[in-house]
C-alpha cells in the first residue's frame, strides 16, 4: 500500500522517477527538472501534496497515503499539444476500467467521474523558451482513498476504493497508469486517441452551463473539435466554441 523508493523502483524500472515523501507541487518539481532536461516519460511522484494547483487557478492539498499525486513529462509537438490533456483523461478512464467499475465518464475537458463523481484531476502545463516549445507536464491528482463522506464535496467527489468498495495498492494503480499514459503518449496527434476521449465524454447531447470568469454560456452541447473545444449551441440558434471553463450539467 505504501510509496516507497524501493517499491516504486521494483515496479516502474525501467522508468525515469522522482519520488518526494512531501512536496509543495509536483508540477512545479516536473517544470523544473523540465527546464534541467528531463527526457520524455520522466514522472514525478509525491505521497504528500501540500500546494497541488487544478484548473481555473484553484489549489488543493493531498494528504499522505491516501491518493496519487504525479507529473508526467512530454515532449509532444506544438501540433500535438491539444491531446495531452485528453491522455490524461483517457488513462485514468482506463484505470478505473481495468478496476472493473462502471458508469464511468470524462466531463469536459478532463475531469474522469465515477457515478457522475469526480475521483481525478488533470493539469498540462506548458514551458516555453521564448517561441521554442521545452515541453509540456502533465499533472494527475486521483482520489484513492479519500473520505468524502460528511464534507461538502460529499455528493460531487469520490475514492476509487469507496467506489469499488475494496483496498488497492496505490503503487500497482501508479504502474498501471503510466502504463497506459506511455502507451497512448505513442498515438500524440492521432484521430484515435481524439475519438477514445470524444466517446468517453459525458455531457454532448444535454444542455450544459459553462461559465470562466466574467462570462457564461447556457446552451446544447452538441460536439467538440478535434482541438478539444466544446461546441454549445445556445436557444438563439448560435454554435459557440468554447476552450476553457467551469461545466455544469443542466
Amino acid at each position: 500500500m505504501t510509496l516507497t523508493q524501493e517499491r516504486l523502483h521494483t515496479a516502474l524500472a525501467p522508468l525515469v522517477f522522482q519520488f518526494f515523501t512531501q512536496a509543495g507541487s509536483t508540477n512545479d518539481l516536473a517544470i523544473d527538472w523540465l527546464k534541467q532536461g528531463a527526457p520524455n516519460g520522466a514522472v514525478v511522484i509525491a505521497d504528500e501534496q501540500l500546494k497541488g494547483r487544478g484548473r481555473m487557478g484553484r489549489t488543493w492539498y493531498t494528504p499522505q497515503g491516501v491518493a496519487l499525486a504525479l507529473s508526467v513529462i512530454l515532449h509532444p509537438p506544438d501540433e500535438e499539444l491539444p491531446q495531452v490533456s485528453m491522455l490524461g483523461a483517457l488513462a485514468i478512464a482506463e484505470l478505473c476500467d481495468q478496476l472493473g467499475l462502471s458508469d464511468i465518464g470524462v466531463k469536459w475537458p478532463n475531469d474522469v467521474q465515477v457515478n457522475r463523481r469526480k475521483v481525478s484531476g488533470v493539469l498540462p502545463e506548458v514551458v516555453w523558451d521564448g517561441t521554442h516549445l521545452t515541453g509540456v507536464v502533465l499533472g494527475i491528482g486521483i482520489n484513492v482513498r479519500v473520505d468524502f463522506s460528511g464534507t461538502e464535496l460529499a455528493e460531487t467527489a469520490i475514492s476509487l476504493e469507496s467506489a469499488l468498495g475494496e483496498s488497492l495498492d496505490r503503487v500497482e494503480l501508479l504502474s498501471y497508469l503510466l502504463g497506459r499514459i506511455d502507451d497512448w503518449t505513442g498515438r500524440l496527434g492521432s484521430y484515435a486517441l481524439f475519438a477514445a476521449w470524444k466517446a468517453r465524454l459525458n455531457m454532448i447531447g444535454n444542455l450544459v452551463t459553462v461559465s470562466n470568469g466574467d462570462y457564461g454560456i447556457q446552451g446544447m452541447a452538441q460536439d467538440v473539435d478535434e482541438q478539444g473545444a466544446l461546441l454549445i449551441r445556445t436557444p438563439d440558434d448560435v454554435l459557440h466554441r468554447v476552450i476553457a471553463g467551469d461545466i455544469v450539467m443542466g
